[in-house]
């Protein structure tokens, strides 16, 4: 194969360039040109084909609808993240951090799968022995998991084929190579060409894949954005590897809900789920401390129940510092002005620390009120009543603004023994729930007073 001609190629969005450029001219990013070698081989007019095979033009109303049967993986926290369970064809992207238990969980999947369908767990990073090693440990040796020790992208296919499982493992997609390209394994190209292909015979075969993803430094997943297009669901492992939970987050899902969330206690014998993670965030929680403070959050159709900690402190320096661990720290400095300007309590000469227990990250603004009354809890050095449970969302005028899905959180809340509640005025239940006691604010000076009064 002669020599072909040098690019530069982009390894966030894959566009690529003639020559070298700090920032990549497709997508804006900065720093991340890398030099591959233009492919021209015989073989290009054979890769740039769809993930699917043709079909005719059809009236959208006149195709035909087959229910699909879900295949349950026997793992019900997975389950609830996928959307109910895999369905044939379907590709899923999991990434994570090294060594959070990625290759555990999709063992323990293949294992229970193996009992009803065919499976392969084609392993393109570690020998067969290992993983016979750590299937020893997790006690599932003697499951009818099929094992493939390969990175070969032509052997992989090859496999998949005069087997057809039901459901594969690649572990993982950075790993293997096509050698028609002339790059090497986890560049650019690779990784989008060796996806495109796995996933193209996933939806000829109807065989369901998962792939391994690695992550970059800031957490997202190696290689180019285009992979996260070209599969079906995308799936993050979350949580701090010296912590025993793990939490798995859908990012995307074409056949069910995104953000949804799969609680997950590492043990010896493996990953095993959570049902009531709520009980878990709060097994900690120490009753009459300030600057402590138990919200509802909504994490896709499940709420839970976390605890929010925040110290406020006197400044030793001209700059106070604002951290927030599990919440955005740019909303942390927006509510800390409007508790100055509309509650009247000023932080401005204060160090804040905020922290979401349990390795939990909140996106929602329903945070907003809990994480101010923590706030100022820690600021008064008064603590907060044990079974009051808080929510609501904080605007710039100091209102306070509903948040969905409030009747299902104040449910969970009275599950779990919590007898009050500060909530929206727009989130009070009509009939009233038993056994809970809500109050329901428009101002954030009215929770202020709520707290003093309590």
């Amino acid at each position: 194969m002669s020599k072909g001609k040098l690019q530069y190629c982009c390894h966030e969005c894959g566009g690529v360039s003639p020559k070298w450029q700090g920032q990549c001219p497709h997508c804006q990013a900065w720093n991340t040109l890398a030099e591959v070698v233009a492919d021209s081989s015989h073989h290009a007019a054979k890769r740039h084909r769809g993930l699917a095979e043709a079909s005719p033009v059809q009236v959208l109303s006149e195709v035909v609808l087959a229910d699909d049967i879900r295949l349950m993986t026997g793992i019900s926290e997975l389950d609830r993240v996928l959307g109910g369970g895999l369905v044939n064809g379907a590709v899923v992207l999991i990434g994570g951090d090294p060594g959070i238990g990625k290759s555990t969980l999709l063992l323990q999947t293949l294992s229970a799968l193996s009992a009803v369908c065919g499976v392969l767990y084609v392993s393109a990073e570690e020998s067969a022995r290992q993983i016979a090693l750590r299937a020893q440990r997790l006690q599932l040796l003697h499951s009818g998991v099929q094992v493939l020790a390969e990175i070969q992208l032509g052997a992989i296919l090859a496999e998949l084929e005069r087997q057809r499982p039901a459901v594969a493992v690649i572990d993982s997609i950075q790993t293997v190579f096509w050698d028609a390209l002339a790059s090497a394994p986890g560049s650019v190209s690779q990784v989008r060409e060796c996806a495109a292909q796995l996933t193209r015979f996933a939806k000829q075969s109807g065989t369901t894949l998962f792939l391994v993803g690695h992550v970059t430094k800031e957490g997202a997943l190696a290689g180019p954005r285009v992979l996260e297009h070209i599969v079906d669901t995308v799936l993050y492992f979350e949580g701090d590897t010296s912590s025993s939970f793990r939490l798995v987050r859908a990012f995307k899902n074409r056949f069910g809900a995104v953000n949804e969330l799969g609680v997950f206690a590492m043990s010896d014998a493996g990953l095993r789920g959570v049902s009531n993670p709520s009980a878990i965030f709060l097994s900690g929680h120490r009753a009459g401390v300030p600057g402590s403070c138990i919200m509802v959050t909504q994490e896709g159709s499940r709420p839970l129940l976390v605890e929010i900690q925040a110290l406020v402190e006197q400044a030793a320096t001209p700059n106070p510092r604002r951290l927030s661990v599990g919440l955005e720290q740019n909303r942390l400095a927006m509510l800390l002005a409007v508790l100055h300007r509309h509650g009247g309590i000023a932080c401005h000469d204060q160090d804040v620390f905020i922290n979401a227990v349990g390795g939990v990250r909140i996106n929602e603004p329903a945070a907003d009120l809990a994480l101010l009354m923590a706030i100022v809890s820690s600021f008064k050095n008064r603590a907060i009543d044990a079974k009051l449970v808080i929510f609501g969302e904080v605007g710039l005028t100091g209102e306070i603004r509903p948040v969905q899905r409030g009747q299902e959180r104040l449910k969970e809340a009275v599950k779990l023994g919590f007898t009050h509640a500060l909530v929206p005025k727009a989130n009070m239940p009509k009939q009233g729930i038993d056994g809970l006691q809500a109050t329901g604010v428009h101002h954030l000076s009215e929770a202020l007073d709520y707290l003093r009064g309590h």
